[in-house]
């Protein structure tokens, strides 16, 4: 399957409703004294609502404003995934970027495509002077798996300010 990985403009940022975001969760991973805990949870994720679409438009819109990247993942015309990158460096040494949304649709998962906008993100990131990518991930079994096999490693200082906005989350840095 040929994908195709273009950066869109941030008035293209409704398009995220094109996502498929609806899966199977078995497990999702707490956080617990620097360990990962494994607890089964067997649910439906649906698709996105218009609610809480809008609520990630919402969220998104300001990082973009501030410098952030809006990247998608095309197979022929359809968007199959999505990445955005943040603007504002962050972190003690000010040298991280956070890795702030990052979605392959149902039917596309496996097949390469979060590696590939993970690998469009982390170059961006490089060249806008980064070292590291900060990213907090949905607490499911498939993100956490994802970030562990791309080589991420759980941070060893969470960003309080992050952690506000989902304190489930889990936070990962990835070396650049």
């Amino acid at each position: 399957m040929e994908i195709t990985i273009k950066e869109l403009n941030k008035h293209e940022i409704t398009r995220i409703k094109e996502i498929d975001r609806s899966e199977e969760i078995g497990y999702k991973y707490v956080h617990n004294d620097g360990e990962l805990e494994k607890v089964e949870l067997n649910v439906h994720a649906p698709r996105w609502t218009p609610e809480i679409i809008q609520e990630n438009i919402n969220m998104l819109t300001p990082i973009l404003d501030n410098e952030g990247h809006f990247l998608g993942a095309f197979h022929q015309e359809k968007l199959v995934g999505v990445a955005v990158l943040g603007g504002e460096f962050i972190g003690d040494n000010q040298d991280e970027l956070q890795m702030a949304f990052l979605y392959t649709s149902n039917g596309y998962r496996r097949s390469g495509i979060g590696k590939q906008l993970m690998d469009k993100v982390s170059h961006l990131a490089k060249s806008k002077g980064a070292k590291k990518l900060y990213i907090s991930a949905a607490e499911t079994e498939s993100a956490v798996s994802f970030y562990l096999h791309y080589g991420c490693k759980l941070a060893p200082k969470v960003n309080s300010e992050l952690y506000a906005l989902n304190p489930e989350d889990i936070h990962f840095i990835k070396e650049l």
